[in-house]
C-alpha cells in the first residue's frame, strides 16, 4: 500500500479468497490503516500537515478497495450477473480504522480539520473548478464524520466561520452557505442541531447591511457618519464571550457610536447595544516621507495608530494609558505594528517582545510598493492561545452536558445501576462527543455530592434520583 502497488494488492485478494483468507487481510489492512493514522495525528511536530496527509491517506485507501478490493455482486438486484464491487468488509474496515486512529490523540483531528476548512474557505478554489473544490471540502467532511469531539469540531468551525464573516475574509459566501446546508443535510442522524446558528449568522449581517444603508441615507453625503459600519449581531447567534475590558476610542469615533446608537434605540426600543471593538477594522490614510498609502487595519492597530498624530514618540505606559487596552492585547497590538515585516512603527530597543519600558516611534521611512497596505493582526488567525482557550471551555462545557445529561436520565428512571447510567449516559451525549468513563464517573461524584444523587446505602453501584 505505502507503494501503491494496486496489482499486487489485487493478486493478494484473488489469492486470499480462494482459501478462505479475507479475514486475515481485512485484519492487516486495517491494522495498516490504523496505524498510519495513529502516526499522523500523534505527529506534534507537523499538525499543520495533520489533514493534508489524512486525506492523502484515505485517497489511497479508498484506490485500494475500488481496485483491489472486489468481490464478485450476484445478489444485487441493480447490477449485472459478474459485476464487482467493492468489498463490503473492507469498506467498514477502513471507517474502523479511521476512528480508532483518531482516538489515539483526542480534540487534536477535530480540531485540525476545522482549522483546514477554515484555510479552504479563505483561500477559495484558486484554480480549481466548483466541481474540484466541492470535492475537496466533502473529502474533508468525510474525515469529520470519523472524529467522536463533534463538539471540537462544532466550537472550532463556528469561531473561524464568525471571524471569515465579520472580516470579509471569506472567498466565496455561497461556498460557505452550501457548506452549512451539507452539514445539515448530508449528515443526517449525525448532523448537531447547533450548526444552525450558522443561518442566524447570515441573518444578522443581512439586516445589519439593510440597517446601515437606512441608516447612512438619513446623512448628509459629507457627513463623518458616512464612514460608520456597524454590525448588530444576537449574542445567542455569535461564538463570542462578553468582552470585559474595553478600548477608549478616539473622540470622533465614539461620538459617531453614540450618534448610531440613538438611531438604532429609536427604531428598536428595548434593545440594549454592547459595544465590541475586538474584531472592527478600520482603513487610515498615513503619510509617510515616500508619500500617502491606505493602511488596511483592525481597530485596535488604529486606535494605537491615532495616538502617534500628536506625537512622533511615545511610551508604551502612555500607550496603555491613553488606549485603556487589555495588557494582553495591548502587546500583540504593538508587536504587528512594530515587530512584524511591515513596520509602520520602531520599536526602541529593537525586539520581538513588548516589555514596559519600551518607547514606541512612528517610522515615517516607511516603504511598500502597494497604495493599499494590509498590516496583519493577531486577531485574523487562532493562536496557540486561543486555541487552549478554545479546549479548556470545551472541556468545561462537556462537563455540564455530562451532569444534564445524567440528571435528565435518573429524573426518569429515578434508580439505576452504576453500569447501567455509564451505558445510558454515553448513549446520551455521544452525537456531540464520546466521553471518557472516568469523566463519567467524576460527574455522578460530583451531583453525589451537590444533592442531585443518592448513592444506595445497600448497594454502593445503586444510585438514586434527588427530586
Amino acid at each position: 500500500m505505502t507503494a501503491g502497488d494496486f496489482t499486487t494488492l489485487a493478486s493478494m485478494y484473488t489469492l486470499f479468497s480462494r482459501v478462505g483468507g479475507i479475514a486475515v487481510l481485512c485484519a492487516a489492512f486495517r491494522q495498516h490503516i490504523r496505524t498510519s493514522v495513529e502516526e499522523i495525528v500523534k505527529d506534534v511536530n507537523n499538525d499543520d500537515d495533520m489533514v493534508q496527509k489524512l486525506l492523502d491517506l484515505k485517497s489511497a485507501a479508498d484506490t485500494t478497495i475500488t481496485t483491489a478490493f472486489l468481490t464478485n455482486n450476484m445478489n444485487d438486484a441493480e447490477t449485472s450477473a459478474g459485476t464487482k464491487t467493492p468489498d463490503s468488509e473492507f469498506v467498514y474496515s477502513l471507517k474502523d480504522a479511521f476512528a480508532s486512529g483518531f482516538r489515539a490523540r483526542r480534540n487534536k483531528p477535530a480540531e485540525m480539520i476545522a482549522k483546514f476548512l477554515d484555510k479552504a474557505m479563505r483561500k477559495g478554489q484558486g484554480s480549481s473548478t466548483d466541481a474540484e473544490f466541492q470535492a475537496l471540502l466533502d473529502s474533508v467532511l468525510a474525515l469529520y464524520r470519523y472524529t467522536d469531539d463533534k463538539d471540537v469540531f462544532r466550537t472550532f468551525y463556528h469561531r473561524s466561520l464568525a471571524k471569515r464573516l465579520l472580516l470579509e475574509k471569506s472567498a466565496s459566501i455561497d461556498f460557505e452557505a452550501s457548506m452549512l446546508k451539507k452539514l445539515k443535510e448530508v449528515l443526517g442522524a449525525e448532523y448537531d442541531p447547533e450548526f444552525g446558528m450558522g443561518e442566524d449568522m447570515f441573518k444578522d449581517l443581512s439586516l445589519s447591511k439593510e440597517a446601515m444603508a437606512e441608516y447612512h441615507a438619513k446623512l448628509p453625503s459629507n457627513s463623518f457618519g458616512q464612514r460608520l459600519s456597524v454590525m448588530v449581531l444576537q449574542r445567542s447567534a455569535w461564538p463570542f464571550t462578553v468582552t470585559k475590558k474595553s478600548v477608549d476610542l478616539p473622540i470622533s469615533m465614539q461620538k459617531e457610536l453614540v450618534n448610531y446608537a440613538n438611531d438604532y434605540k429609536l427604531r428598536h426600543s428595548g434593545h440594549v447595544l454592547s459595544w465590541d471593538h475586538a474584531l472592527g477594522t478600520a482603513t487610515l490614510k498615513a503619510r509617510f516621507d515616500a508619500g500617502y498609502k491606505d493602511l488596511s487595519v483592525s481597530l485596535y492597530q488604529a486606535v494605537v495608530l491615532l495616538l502617534f498624530n500628536d506625537a512622533v514618540e511615545i511610551p508604551f505606559t502612555d500607550i496603555m494609558a491613553q488606549t485603556r487596552m487589555d495588557d494582553d492585547e495591548l502587546r500583540r497590538t504593538l508587536q504587528s505594528l512594530a515587530c512584524g515585516k511591515k513596520k509602520v512603527l520602531l520599536k526602541i530597543p529593537p525586539g520581538k517582545d513588548v516589555n514596559d519600558g519600551d518607547v514606541f516611534k512612528f517610522n515615517a521611512d516607511f516603504k511598500d510598493e502597494r497604495l493599499r497596505v494590509h498590516i496583519n493582526s493577531i486577531q485574523a488567525k487562532v493562536t496557540p492561545e486561543e486555541s487552549k482557550r478554545t479546549n479548556e471551555t470545551i472541556e468545561g462545557d462537556r462537563k455540564h452536558y455530562i451532569d444534564a445529561a445524567i440528571v435528565r436520565i435518573m429524573k426518569a428512571k429515578k434508580e439505576m445501576m452504576h453500569e447501567q447510567l455509564m451505558i445510558a449516559t454515553i448513549d446520551a451525549v455521544k452525537s456531540h462527543f464520546v466521553p471518557i468513563v472516568d469523566t463519567i464517573k467524576k460527574r455522578v461524584e460530583s451531583l453525589v455530592e451537590s444533592e442531585y444523587l443518592r448513592r444506595s446505602e445497600k448497594d454502593k453501584e445503586k444510585f438514586f434520583y434527588v427530586a
